[in-house]
């Protein structure tokens, strides 16, 4: 039989996990391929890569999506498990396509927004009028949307001062100069000190808060910071790095102050784009014609 398509995969990804326990990503795999009767010539199939078969890639990217809608939990890395919202929806029957999911999640619309453009597998995907590079360049950023949210849960499940090495680690990436993470206590609110320069000129106090990324971080504890900016000694320039989100009375104050701030948001967005933390698991070339090869140089 034909592999099913990533999003018919929506409700036997839930039915696999419907009894509320954890399941790994192995298991998950297996009953999948039971409840759909696929054969090992169907489990076989391999992506062009040859890095992953065709069935677990689509699996996890089944995964992804209803994660993003909130049906499925991923209490760590590679275990999943049903929410209530997600037994709910199972239970009553509902075709799960990508249009329903669209309509009625808010966090599912939100993600598949932001340049992607699902098609149903159950009808035709509507005529795409992009280029291919765009749709190269929008595929790509659903890729990294989807691996800037698995950063994000993996820092979540690291400890305060593995974040605040990270953030040091994250500012040598930039070109930064040396720095160093302050003692875990008597540190007067500065985590980490980083040279604004290669030859230590200048000095950065760094501020790395470790919250839940749906807090927003007000406007006083930015002040805060900027008191311990004071010193001794006195630091002229500071960065406050979070995996949470900022208000709007923090950012102005923060602006006024020569502070820095970097929300859960654009830090992975950092680590993505300067290799912190991730590595290249394939690279795509897009070649055109050498136009000077061709040209006709003897006139």
């Amino acid at each position: 039989m034909a592999l099913p398509k990533y999003d018919e995969l929506y409700s036997p990804f839930l039915t696999v996990i419907a009894d509320g326990q954890v399941h790994n990503a192995k298991s998950v795999a297996s009953d999948a391929a039971a409840l759909l009767h696929l054969s090992a010539e169907d489990l076989s199939e391999q992506l062009p890569s040859q890095r992953q078969t065709v069935f677990v890639n689509r699996l996890n990217w089944a995964k992804t999506y209803l994660k993003k809608a909130g049906l499925v939990d991923s209490p760590s890395r590679g275990n999943y498990v049903i929410t209530q919202e997600g037994k709910r929806l199972l239970d009553s029957g509902v075709p799960i396509t990508n249009e329903y999911l669209k309509k009625n999640y808010t966090s599912f619309a939100a993600f598949v927004g932001n340049g992607t453009q699902l098609s149903s597998a159950s009808s035709p995907a509507q005529e795409d009028v992009k280029t291919p590079e765009e749709q190269m360049d929008a595929l790509q950023q659903t890729i990294n949307d989807t691996l800037a949210d698995d950063l994000l849960s993996e820092i979540m499940r690291q400890t305060p001062i593995f974040f605040e090495q990270l953030v040091v680690d994250l500012m040598k990436a930039l070109d930064y100069g040396d720095g160093f993470k302050t003692k875990a206590s008597g540190d007067d609110g500065i985590d980490g000190v980083i040279h604004e320069d290669k030859l230590g000129f200048n000095l950065i106090y760094i501020q790395a808060k470790r919250w839940n990324p749906d807090i927003t971080i007000g406007k006083p504890e930015i002040q805060r910071f900027f008191g311990a900016m004071m010193g001794p000694p006195r630091v002229e320039k500071g960065l406050f790095i979070t995996t949470a989100k900022f208000s709007k009375g923090a950012k102005e104050y923060a602006d006024a102050q020569h502070i820095i701030l970097v929300d859960g948001k654009q830090l992975t967005s950092l680590m993505i784009e300067y290799g912190l933390g991730v590595s290249v698991q394939k690279v795509y070339q897009i070649k055109r014609i050498d136009s000077d090869y061709f040209a006709d140089t003897l006139g």
